[in-house]
């Protein structure tokens, strides 16, 4: 998610920002300032103002849900939501998703996409907010999330309903990374993953947001090394959803995700053209690549034969397994309402503006 000068401003203390902004600090101070307070920079939880003290609810999107309450291994007291499909018979034998949301708001903004993995794929539906994030209690951080994300699994895999049913890892940007951390660690759980603009590391991120900083990436405490863990995945099916104009994360870091994966089972690549960091999940062939990939690599439905063309990894067209989103598909495609990252006339994010998108 991209951190507006006001995020700063409001997470940062006063006498820091004064220090690196005014005073001229720079060199190891200024390093070792930054490194105090890096969680307050990676993991915004009160960002956007309100995100500590409201928390959508499925209900106000049309969807029955249990709010359930998860107690980690350390203790901490974490919100979630559990929506089902309404039918027992049927929600035993849907997938579930395990989503992860990014780095700023909590699990509530990311409802209007619950919805559409809910009511339009059929999918059970397991999402929660992150230690420090919404309601959930306790600081976040890298040890403390994989815990949060370990616990929601467990829940899940004891659940009366969701243990039968086949699980789907499901992280946009920073929640890519906890999604292929889990994956890796409990790969027997999953019958699939799906990321969306996430990182190689934080360390080879911080030098395309902090330049400045580029020299001392080894005082990142904070590593999310999602290229050594993907590799550890070796027969779960991968979905990558990556924007070609994401500003926060190279694009790069998707395309070498991809070739460092080395699962036996397929790797689906899906470039958008004009997707950005927040706003990619907007764009044409987003929600194609979800359905198509649950369909034909996770539940494994027989589809009609096509022509083989040949695979690419690249960001210069929106394709699915090398076939081009046509307009057909585009103009078929139903409204609903989601969660974008636009600027407003002065430049300001707003990176939970609610915008129109199409939806196939």
């Amino acid at each position: 998610m991209e951190m507006p000068d006001s995020f700063v401003k409001q997470n940062v203390p006063q006498w820091l920002q004064y220090a690196l902004t005014f005073t001229g600090i720079t060199g190891l101070t200024g390093v070792i300032l930054l490194y105090l307070y890096q969680c307050k920079l990676i993991y915004p939880a009160s960002f956007p103002e309100g995100s500590r003290q409201e928390v959508a609810k499925p209900s106000q999107f049309g969807m029955q849900y249990i709010e359930q309450d998860l107690i980690t291994k350390d203790k901490v007291l974490l919100k979630s939501y559990i929506i089902l499909q309404q039918d027992t018979n049927i929600a035993k034998k849907s997938p579930t998703i395990l989503y992860f949301h990014a780095n700023a708001g909590n699990m509530g903004h990311r409802l209007p996409v619950a919805k559409i993995l809910h009511n339009q794929f059929k999918c059970n539906v397991v999402m929660l907010s992150y230690r420090g994030y919404g309601k959930s209690e306790g600081t976040p951080n890298e040890k403390g999330l994989k815990i949060d994300a370990q616990t929601m699994l467990d829940f899940v895999r004891e659940h009366e309903i969701l243990k039968h049913t086949p699980l789907i890892a499901y992280g946009q940007s920073i929640g890519g990374a906890v999604a292929i951390d889990l994956v890796s660690r409990n790969e027997d759980s999953f019958s699939g993953l799906m990321i969306e603009n996430t990182f190689l590391s934080l360390p080879k991120l911080i030098p395309s947001i902090m330049p400045f900083l580029k020299h001392f990436t080894f005082l990142c405490h904070q590593q999310w090394p999602s290229e050594k863990s993907i590799r550890q995945i070796v027969k779960t099916p991968i979905l990558f959803l990556a924007g070609a104009k994401d500003e926060m994360i190279p694009p790069s870091h998707m395309i070498a995700l991809n070739e460092l994966s080395e699962t036996r089972e397929n790797k689906t690549w899906v470039g958008f053209p004009q997707g950005t960091h927040n706003d990619t999940c907007f764009q044409p062939g987003y929600f194609t690549a979800i359905r198509e990939f649950i369909e034909s690599r996770v539940l494994k439905e027989a589809k009609p034969e096509q022509q083989p063309k040949k695979k690419k990894t690249t960001l210069d067209e929106s394709y699915i397994d090398g076939r081009l989103v046509n307009e057909e598909e585009k103009e078929e495609d139903k409204k609903y309402q989601l969660v974008s990252g636009l600027a407003d006339q002065e430049g300001q994010t707003h990176n939970f503006q609610v915008e129109e998108i199409e939806l196939e």
